[in-house]
């Protein structure tokens, strides 16, 4: 059976091209899939992907895990469900839309049909399902190149259905949307969905809370304005109060002044005015106690001592006690006249720094809509802000490591401020809307950003008019911001809607149900603590805020009296609203429950029978995410269906935010919606793609790779000093390498290097060894359906290969089954390069190369014997790799196959090892062997001898028994690779073969030794350093009465005069230095083969291609040589003519190369 030749130099991302239309022409998945309809099952359930944008290389590390998984479990005979999801709704998408349509805030899309917001919202909404639709196609066509199997949508037929009857599923549809409804009617059944009012993080740009969730994902370092204010003491005249912020707009808010009752508090006098501080903060070293100390940022000085994360630019903080220092000026200085306990301070009132804006003397708060809920709880007095000022107790929540001790208190500005007001009836004011800006009712600041420099130059001012500010700082901290616009968040007074978790830090209410599942889950990689990290983010968690501000997600199924807030009902499905529907049905009917639709919809309340409306608020995105265990299993419709595939056997996707993010919604929804039931058995996290460099990409930066550009287009990305770094296009299944190869625990380095090198040390190796298989098995007529040698009958080199090879069979079955790819594709590196490239097949060139004229019957066999060797290596790699790489495992395969094997490497079924072959004895012999070859090499290096060079002899010491019996039973391979004419076994009676000495090494024995380091180096310089080394080699040694080992030494070998060794572990080589002339003339020889072959390989000549070969110089020693080695010469390079005359026809390559200092001139054609 001839196989078609194969070019050395192979495009991969072109042949990847070729095979995706194979299989689309052979129908190769649908065929996979029949194979394996009705055998046991094996469920992977898909983490959607947002498509809202073209995929990037990070996208393609965890779908070439669900990918490689799919098929490993494909090929060993499971049958499997292929839906991709698509993550269609929220804040994602809406950023990009509005950036498309030109928009800048929430008000726009409001006002993007001039005076009328539903059919503003109507558009909007329409205008993100659109662009849902455009890149789940553009990430459909991505996936499929980067051979991702699934049941994709591919025609135009197919997108022109609704979301629902599509093959991917996508959460903005109607099943999952409704099946959200369900699991929210649940919790509402059990007590656990609330409306709060809260101060939560916001983002004015995008006009939305951001959840506890959201919010870890968005922290920067960043340099705020902050100040020192005084709060003048109202029966205390001359003395003040003297708090601290970073936020200075939220002092027009502010209520209160927390102390800590436990902590003491200083009197401190200056210019005639007397200041409160905590006494611990007054001369504290601000740089070293932040209360961000030992943040990722942070970094540690000599004592172990925290400092705060810093910007280089930014100068340090002054302790409180050099501020005070600055104020007094030359000539004056501070005071202190007094203590006081904090809980002595409670109750003291004082002077508001903006008591004068109308927000500050509105009763119950500001604005009406917040006064009006807080009179109507009853937690609240009537009286206003400004009336309200006094000192509270914060509690332990106040320190002395962070500010003065007192605590600016805006209860409408602040999470802990908020809970403060609650529990000491301070009014909260809440100054700005939902686009970030000042609410009328701040005078001045009316319709500023918060977040503006300028507005934080116009609260200074007026406290400067007002003698209220002491100073102001330039301060470095790491601040929240947008996770999608990176805007900075503000606090703000909102009410949102929430699923109580039950009480933080226990295991009660639903967090306890959602722990006692996370136990039931194996989380893997086990080094990343996935179990620790998902109860952790649970034990600490608040209630789970499900309520977004927004216009493009899940419609909230809460409908509410407007009368009466806290009559509120919960809807579970399409058929209960449209039983309770009272008004708008017929305006919602026939589209999605999407807003503005569903929004038309009233219901009448079962309490009092008044009109219910839906509220305006749309879910969290997590929602859509984690409802998929459901929703796509037919869960509504088929529970037979969902009780055959749930769980899932196994889910993956990046770990860092995951574990509260999409890993916490799947749980958290199982746990309500299947009583208990875990979503999945399996979670393998993984971890972040950054650039080569280990810098996080991004478009900004100008470092991160789109999948296209990688896979088939090349392009050019910035070095980290900006510099253009262009790459080639690599091709989907060198990237799909590098992920496997990859730790999952660890984040991965992706750029052209990376790349590079694993195309070089895998793909090449592996490309070139099948090439020479397939050229020279066609030139020898080799068939590989022809009956075989049997294994028995075959070399050492062959049932070493093979043994290896079954070796590594097992290892692949158990890497794939206890998702350990890494642990595989790591093992497999060292098979193709090690034993396949570097050993095998360089051992066994001349043997392939022989000619089958020359070889007798039993000359035959034997090279039969390799090629079936390497046949049923190639063949069973194509299997073994095929998950990883499908596309260059498919191209081999489909030249090797014989006629009775399946079409497809993919149809195959993955390899059993044979226990049969493995043979323990004869690899560790090899192993050994190729030790001592490895020793002799570096005793060559250390000679500055090169290989090409032969030497009379190599002399060898075993130190194990493996080693002495490598060398007794391989001679002649350790003669053939080290280019020596002979081995022998060396002869303990006549000595040593080396003589071993020892040299203290002070850096490692110095931390021993300590103070006797001295007495140490004395005692050693008199000792005998051979017997030291020898004594060393067999275990501790007793210095001044310190046991040092060797590694506390450097143990030097030297050989007799004209001969060079090394010694490891125990064994020792030497070769012999004496170059006779027929050794050079040899040496010679071999350095003229290389350079041939060089010209060869210059002149793209086919492995195969005969020769008429020309070589010319003037030196007499090199001319020797050419013409003592002439026919070892000719054989070696496949030269059939000489010719003695320069070669100079249309066809001859030339070239002049320098052997030994002495020109040659090389002239050769095909022949």
């Amino acid at each position: 059976m001839p196989f078609e030749k194969v070019e050395t130099s192979v495009d991969f991302p072109s042949q990847e091209r070729v095979i995706l239309q194979f299989w689309a022409d052979n129908g190769i998945f649908e065929k996979r899939k029949q194979l394996n309809a009705g055998k046991p099952k094996w469920s992977f359930l898909d983490g959607p992907i947002t498509a809202n944008n073209p995929m990037g290389v990070h996208h393609a590390w965890g779908r070439t895990y669900k990918d490689l998984y799919n098929r490993y479990f494909a090929m060993s005979g499971h049958e499997l469900r292929y839906q991709n999801g698509f993550d269609c709704q929220g804040l994602w998408v809406e950023v990009e839309v509005e950036k498309s349509l030109g928009l800048k805030s929430k008000r726009d899309i409001e006002n993007l049909v001039p005076g009328d917001p539903e059919a503003s919202i109507d558009k909007f909404v329409r205008a993100c399902k659109d662009r849902v639709n455009t890149f789940a196609r553009v990430q459909t066509e991505q996936s499929v190149r980067l051979g991702y199997w699934m049941d994709w949508d591919r025609t135009d037929a197919d997108w022109a259905k609704k979301p629902d009857e599509r093959k991917s599923y996508f959460t903005m549809s109607e099943e999952n949307n409704y099946t959200i409804w369900s699991f929210l009617k649940k919790c509402h059944g059990k007590g656990l969905i609330s409306r709060g009012y809260d101060v939560m993080p916001w983002c004015g740009r995008c006009g939305v809370g951001i959840s506890e969730q959201e919010m870890k994902e968005g922290y920067k370092l960043v340099e705020h304005r902050a100040c020192f204010v005084k709060f003048p003491l109202k029966s205390r005249p001359g003395e003040n109060l003297l708090v601290w912020t970073t936020t200075p707009w939220t002092l027009t808010s502010n209520v209160g002044a927390a102390v800590n009752p436990d902590l003491t508090y200083l009197q401190v006098k200056l210019k005639g005015e007397v200041y409160y501080v905590a006494k611990n903060a007054f001369k504290l070293n601000r740089m070293e106690s932040s209360s961000e100390a030992g943040g990722d940022d942070d970094e540690t000085e000599g004592g172990g001592k925290k400092t705060r994360p810093w910007l280089k630019e930014v100068p340090h903080l002054n302790s409180i006690e050099q501020h005070f220092k600055s104020k007094a000026g030359k000539g004056d200085s501070y005071e202190i006249v007094g203590e006081v306990r904090g809980a002595d301070m409670l109750g003291w009132a004082y002077t508001g720094p903006f008591d004068d804006l109308p927000a500050q003397n509105h009763e119950y708060g500001f604005p009406e809509e917040v006064a009006k809920v807080t009179k109507q709880s009853g937690r609240w007095p009537a009286t206003t802000a400004a009336n309200a000022h006094r000192v509270i107790s914060g509690g332990k929540d106040v320190t002395e490591t962070e500010g003065t001790g007192i605590v600016h208190t805006a209860p409408g500005c602040g999470a802990i401020d908020y809970v403060w007001g609650k529990e000491n009836g301070l009014p909260p004011v809440a100054p700005i809307g939902d686009d970030g800006v000042f609410v009328p009712g701040f005078g001045p600041l009316e319709g500023k950003n918060a977040a503006d420099a300028t507005t934080a130059d116009a609260v200074f001012e007026q406290l400067k008019a007002t003698d209220r500010l002491f100073v102001t700082e330039r301060y470095v901290h790491r601040y929240p911001h947008c996770w999608r616009c990176k805007t900075e968040l503000l606090y703000r007074l909102v009410d949102e809607w929430f699923i109580n978790m039950g009480p933080k830090h226990t295991e009660e209410g639903f967090r306890g149900a959602i722990m006692k599942v996370v136990d039931r889950v194996t989380f893997l990689p086990e080094s990343i603590n996935g179990k620790a990290r998902e109860r952790d983010w649970l034990w600490n968690m608040g209630d789970w805020m499900i309520s977004k501000k927004r216009f493009w997600g899940l419609a909230l199924p809460i409908w509410v009296d407007e009368t009466d807030p806290n009559d509120f009902e919960v809807i579970g499905s399409y058929a209960e609203l449209k039983e309770r529907a009272v008004e708008g049905w017929s305006e919602f009917e026939g589209h999605t429950p999407h807003r503005p639709w569903v929004d038309k919809v009233k219901i009448r309340s079962r309490k009092t029978n008044r009109l219910m409306s839906r509220i305006s608020d749309v879910g969290n995105p997590w929602l859509d995410a984690g409802i998929v265990g459901f929703s796509t299993l037919k869960y509504n419709t088929d529970r037979a269906y969902w009780e055959k595939w749930y769980p899932a056997d196994f889910v993956t996707e990046s770990f860092p935010g995951q574990f509260r993010n999409w890993f916490y919604a799947l749980l958290a929804m199982s746990t309500m919606m299947s009583d208990g039931q875990p979503p999945f058995k399996t979670l393998f996290g993984h971890g972040l793609v950054k650039d080569q460099y280990g810098n996080a990409m991004s478009k900004s930066s100008g470092n991160s790779i789109e999948f296209v550009a990688a896979a088939d287009e090349g392009g050019e990305i910035k070095d980290p000093k900006g510099k253009p770094l262009p790459f080639n296009a690599i091709g989907a299944d060198v990237m799909r390498w590098m992920y496997c190869r990859a730790n999952p625990a660890a984040n991965l380095n992706f750029g052209p290097e990376p790349a590079n090198e694993v195309r070089s040390k895998v793909f090449f190796k592996l490309w070139n060894t099948y090439a020479m298989f397939c050229n020279y098995a066609t030139g020898d007529g080799f068939d590989p359906a022809a009956p075989a040698v049997p294994v028995a009958e075959r070399q050492d080199v062959d049932r070493w290969l093979l043994s290896n090879l079954e070796l590594l069979v097992k290892e692949a079955r158990e890497a794939y089954e206890s998702y350990n790819v890494m642990a595989f594709a790591l093992a497999c590196e060292e098979f193709i390069e090690s034993d396949l490239s570097n050993w095998y097949v360089r051992r066994n060139k001349d043997r392939l190369h022989s000619k089958n004229a020359e070889l007798d019957a039993t000359g035959r066999k034997d090279k039969n014997a390799a090629y079936q060797t390497l046949y049923t290596t190639l063949t069973t790699l194509c299997k073994l790799m095929a998950p990883c790489v499908p596309f260059v495992t498919e191209a081999m395969w489909k030249n090797l196959r014989l006629p009775t094997d399946p079409e497809s490497v993919h149809l195959c079924a993955f390899p059993h090892a044979d226990e049969t072959l493995v043979d323990a004895p004869l690899s560790e012999d090899m192993k050994a062997v190729q030790r001592v070859i490895s020793l002799g090499l570096s005793a060559r290096q250390a000679a500055k001898l090169n290989v090409r060079q032969p030497l009379a002899e190599l002399v060898a010491s075993p130190g194990s028994d493996a080693d002495r019996r490598a060398v007794a039973r391989f001679p002649d391979l350790i003669i053939d690779e080290l280019n020596v004419k002979a081995v022998r076994l060396h002869d303990a009676a006549a000595g040593p073969l080396l003589t071993a000495s020892a040299r203290l090494n002070k850096k490692s024995a110095g931390g021993k030794l300590g103070a006797k380091l001295k007495e140490a180096e004395e005692a050693l310089a008199a000792a005998d350093a051979a017997d030291l080394a020898a004594r060393l080699l067999r275990g501790p040694v007793e210095v001044t009465g310190v046991a040092l080992d060797k590694a506390d030494f450097a143990i030097e070998f030297a050989a007799h005069a004209g001969w060079c060794g090394v010694a490891d572990q125990g064994t020792q080589v030497a070769i012999s230095t004496t170059i006779t002339e027929a050794l050079k003339l040899e040496g010679l020889a071999r350095d003229v083969v290389r350079q041939v072959q060089n010209a060869r390989k210059d002149a793209k000549l086919d492995l195969l291609d005969k020769i008429a070969l020309h070589l010319g110089t003037e030196a007499p020693e090199l001319a020797k040589a050419i013409g003592t080695h002439r026919d070892t010469i000719g054989t070696a390079v496949q030269a059939t003519q000489w010719s003695d005359a320069p070669l100079t026809g249309a066809g001859a390559h030339t070239a002049t190369v320098k052997i030994d200092g002495h020109p040659l001139a090389i002239a050769l054609q095909k022949a």
